[in-house]
């Protein structure tokens, strides 16, 4: 369990997208807390995308129930922090948001605590914490106050929050959750521990909740996102069978082409790369949005199978480079874990030579976070703190130059890109919420799609006009001579914690 965190700790560091709402703005797991009586509610969401479609079920969970979101935590009758464990950092940014909002609520208000952090450490959290007043794990609703609520003699109820009905969204793009847990046993990864094993949705419910989003772009997340299906499976061994009147999609390719079917974009993020075959390859690239999310960790072949999994830095650039000659407009991002134990100098200046080698756009660098129960914890050869630091920085700086240099290289040219928010938008290069955006003029509508010119680049940032109007702005201006006003909060440079890189867009 980890120590508590100051109070006043920043609520929202850079690295995770900011935003405390009541409409769910930040993002990690579940656990399901339900209120008493109608009342307001705040609802922090911290951690992964998986967590924000969590989140967004509990908050249409709560509205049915009579609360209704709250402008201020300050406000709200009940207050829920959707937590991440993932790491001993996101473990601690959860309990500083739990102590601030411990602080900023009315003597009144409920404070509930549910997600990755409530269902690994529960009892011990609740013991730890006498600021909250219910730790609720995965599934199991809390009623708090609520008369005739689960008691001593009365069975707590609990659902399955991965079915769940989904509000419609708020955003013109979202996310969609197809599966549940993983099957795999990465060395350093403690997620199937409280997460369980991989549990797939089926595909005509994946695709009733796509149509009633009403989103415009979808993007798709699990754990393990190509396994998807895998476990999906009959009473007599054969595949589950779709409902009579709705699709029945076999495999990831055909959920793939059966989402953009029902939306202008749909996304795919957590390749495990053994699975990225060259049907799903095409399917991706055919989909409007050749985007690709390789979840590589390492290049090392040895470092790699110290972490129990597959394949090499060799590998690895064959995949990229047959994903570019198929699609040369294709976006890569990737993520990679820094200080795993055993990691040598050699492993260390292989993953900087394949960083220089495959000219990604996009990457994450964490390192290694000790996980209590994992394959990993028990490793020898434990590499310091102060390496593992100063590995990072050599990651990160040699990857900012990367980022940087292909976002300057776009200048020129056009793409056609959705407009998320006033002055900002987003083109196929770049995923919500963890990679730069397009600064765009503030009349352009949310949620419409125009054809753009890229007329700067700032940072991980973008900044483009409509194509007809070919106004440039000169470097770091955000009014061009066109007169156009562009989007200036997504535009300010971003102080990054020293575990991330700005290529990480996190």
């Amino acid at each position: 369990m980890p120590q508590k965190a100051h109070a006043s700790r920043p609520v929202a560091p850079s690295g995770r997208r900011a935003g405390r709402s009541q409409h769910s703005d930040r993002a990690p797991h579940s656990g399901a807390v339900t209120g008493s009586s109608e009342g307001t509610y705040w609802l922090e969401t911290l951690g992964c995308p998986k967590n924000q479609v969590d989140s967004d079920k509990l908050g249409g969970l709560l509205e049915s129930e009579g609360y209704h979101p709250a402008g201020r935590p300050e406000d709200a009758d009940l207050l829920v922090v959707n937590t991440c464990a993932f790491i001993e950092a996101a473990r601690e940014e959860s309990i500083g948001v739990v102590l601030e909002l411990a602080e900023a609520k009315k003597h009144s208000a409920r404070l509930a605590v549910t997600g990755c952090l409530a269902e690994r450490f529960g009892q011990e959290l609740a013991d730890a914490m006498p600021e909250v007043d219910r730790v609720a794990g995965f599934g199991v609703p809390v009623h708090i106050g609520r008369p005739g609520g689960p008691g001593p003699n009365r069975p707590i109820p609990s659902f399955d929050l991965l079915n769940l009905p989904r509000p419609r969204a708020r955003a013109p793009w979202a996310y969609v959750k197809v599966a549940e847990g993983c099957d795999r046993h990465c060395g350093f990864c403690a997620i199937p521990s409280f997460r369980g094993q991989q549990r797939s949705r089926a595909a005509h419910d994946i695709l009733a909740e796509v149509e009633g989003l009403g989103a415009q772009e979808v993007v798709l997340v699990a754990q393990d996102l190509v396994s998807w299906d895998r476990d999906i499976t009959g009473p007599a061994g054969g595949r589950r069978k779709a409902p009579a009147g709705h699709a029945d999609v076999d495999g990831l390719v055909a959920l793939v082409r059966a989402v953009k079917e029902r939306v202008e974009r749909a996304r795919l993020l957590y390749l495990y790369p053994s699975g990225l075959t060259d049907e799903l390859i095409d399917a991706i690239g055919d989909s409007g949005c050749p985007y690709f999310d390789l979840s590589l960790q390492h290049v090392s072949g040895p470092l790699l199978r110290r972490m129990r999994r597959f394949g090499s830095g060799e590998r690895f650039l064959r995949k990229i480079s047959a994903i570019r000659q198929r699609f040369p407009e294709a976006a890569l991002r990737s993520s990679f874990i820094v200080g795993y134990p055993g990691e040598t100098e050699e492993d260390h200046d292989a993953l900087l030579h394949f960083l220089e080698e495959a000219q990604l756009d996009w990457v994450g660098f964490f390192g290694f976070s000790l996980e209590e129960g994992t394959y990993a914890a028990g490793l020898p050869d434990q590499v310091p703190a102060e390496l593992v630091a100063e590995r990072l920085r050599e990651c990160s700086g040699l990857q900012d130059a990367i980022t940087a240099t292909k976002r300057a290289g776009l200048v020129g040219t056009t793409c056609r890109a959705l407009v998320d928010a006033p002055g900002r938008a987003r083109s196929h290069r770049e995923a919500p919420e963890i990679d730069g955006v397009v600064l765009v003029p503030r009349h352009l509508a949310v949620g419409s799609w125009p054809e753009l010119e890229i007329v700067d680049a700032v940072g991980p940032d973008l900044v483009a006009a409509p194509a007809k109007g070919k106004g440039r702005l000169g470097p770091g201006k955000r009014r061009g001579n066109d007169g156009q006003s562009y989007g200036l909060e997504a535009g300010k440079p971003t102080a990054l914690p020293p575990a991330c890189s700005l290529s990480a867009g996190v």
